[in-house]
């Protein structure tokens, strides 16, 4: 089994269909077709099951697709060095950073930055926290920037720029906003935007809950941090969210109220172990840095 085989594998998994695998790879559907049929007869098992014009993956293609993906994502970040050195981008910077970090404190240093040195070129990508530790151990991404890391990661260096505790998110003229401190309890009467219990920061909200012995119960659930401040600035409820993404959102839109059960969180960057960082990828993280020492001391002032 050869890299091209690999691809075409892949790219009939992702579409699911032989027509839009051609298409994504520039040949014909028969081609598609042929080399799927060739490939298992080569491998002597079957690799998808045929349902209604579409393909299903099987266990055994499907742990190849899994399996292969190191290999793509090394490939796809030579690709994109292989393209920096035709274009002579000496000053090129590639970042990815989570939501609570991507909509709050990354524009802010990246429009310093840009100010400072204005013909590097920056690619800068939102993801999921896997998606963004993956991509900085792959080099896809030189500098990765997240909220509440957690555990160790043995093949990353990390570099906490700022901690601080969740915050209670809530319309103006919400009547909470009387409050100088939110309590658990408080929440109960009003409309209450969760966050998915799936994720790091969901546990962490039904966390200050369980301390305050206070049940957990929501109106909504989202995802993300920043798509609960944009709908507490819209009057849809109250949220409880990590220091840094009610910045994402017009600050006379919002009240940000402090909790009375502390429960910190840590910004970090994230780089690679294996390689150093570039001049402008280091210049990039001292501008960050500032912007994280700015958002802290206007903290303290307030």
């Amino acid at each position: 089994m050869n890299l091209r085989q690999l691809e075409l594998l892949r790219a009939v998994i992702r579409n699911e269909t032989t027509i839009g695998a051609g298409r994504e790879l520039g040949l014909s559907q028969p081609a598609v077709s042929n080399a799927i049929k060739h490939l298992e007869t080569q491998l002597g098992f079957p690799l998808f099951e045929r349902i209604n014009n579409r393909l299903f993956p099987t266990m055994e293609a499907r742990s190849l697709y899994e399996d292969s993906e190191p290999i793509f994502s090394l490939h796809a970040a030579l690709e994109l060095r292989v393209q920096d050195f035709r274009e002579h981008k000496a000053g090129h910077v590639r970042i990815i950073a989570t939501p609570p970090m991507g909509y709050s404190i990354i524009p802010k240093a990246l429009s310093a930055f840009r100010r400072d040195m204005p013909n590097v070129k920056v690619s800068f990508d939102v993801r999921r926290l896997e998606h963004v530790l993956d991509s900085v151990d792959a080099g896809i991404a030189e500098l990765g920037f997240v909220m509440a890391l957690g555990e160790h990661q043995p093949m990353l260096d990390t570099e906490r720029l700022y901690s601080g505790s969740m915050v209670c998110v809530m319309p103006l003229g919400h009547p909470l906003a009387d409050k100088t401190i939110i309590m658990p309890e408080d929440l109960a009467q009003h409309t209450f935007i969760a966050l998915d219990r799936h994720t790091r920061m969901g546990n962490l909200v039904r966390t200050i809950f369980d301390k305050a012995n206070v049940p957990y119960q929501f109106s909504i659930e989202v995802r993300y941090c920043h798509a609960a401040c944009i709908l507490a600035s819209n009057g849809v409820g109250v949220a409880i969210v990590d220091p840094l993404s009610p910045l994402c959102v017009q600050q006379d839109a919002i009240v940000v109220r402090p909790l009375s059960t502390s429960c910190e969180v840590s910004a970090s960057a994230v780089q690679s172990g294996k390689r150093p960082l570039s001049r402008v990828a280091r210049a990039f993280l001292r501008s960050v840095r500032v912007a994280m020492e700015q958002h802290a001391t206007r903290n303290t002032q307030v």
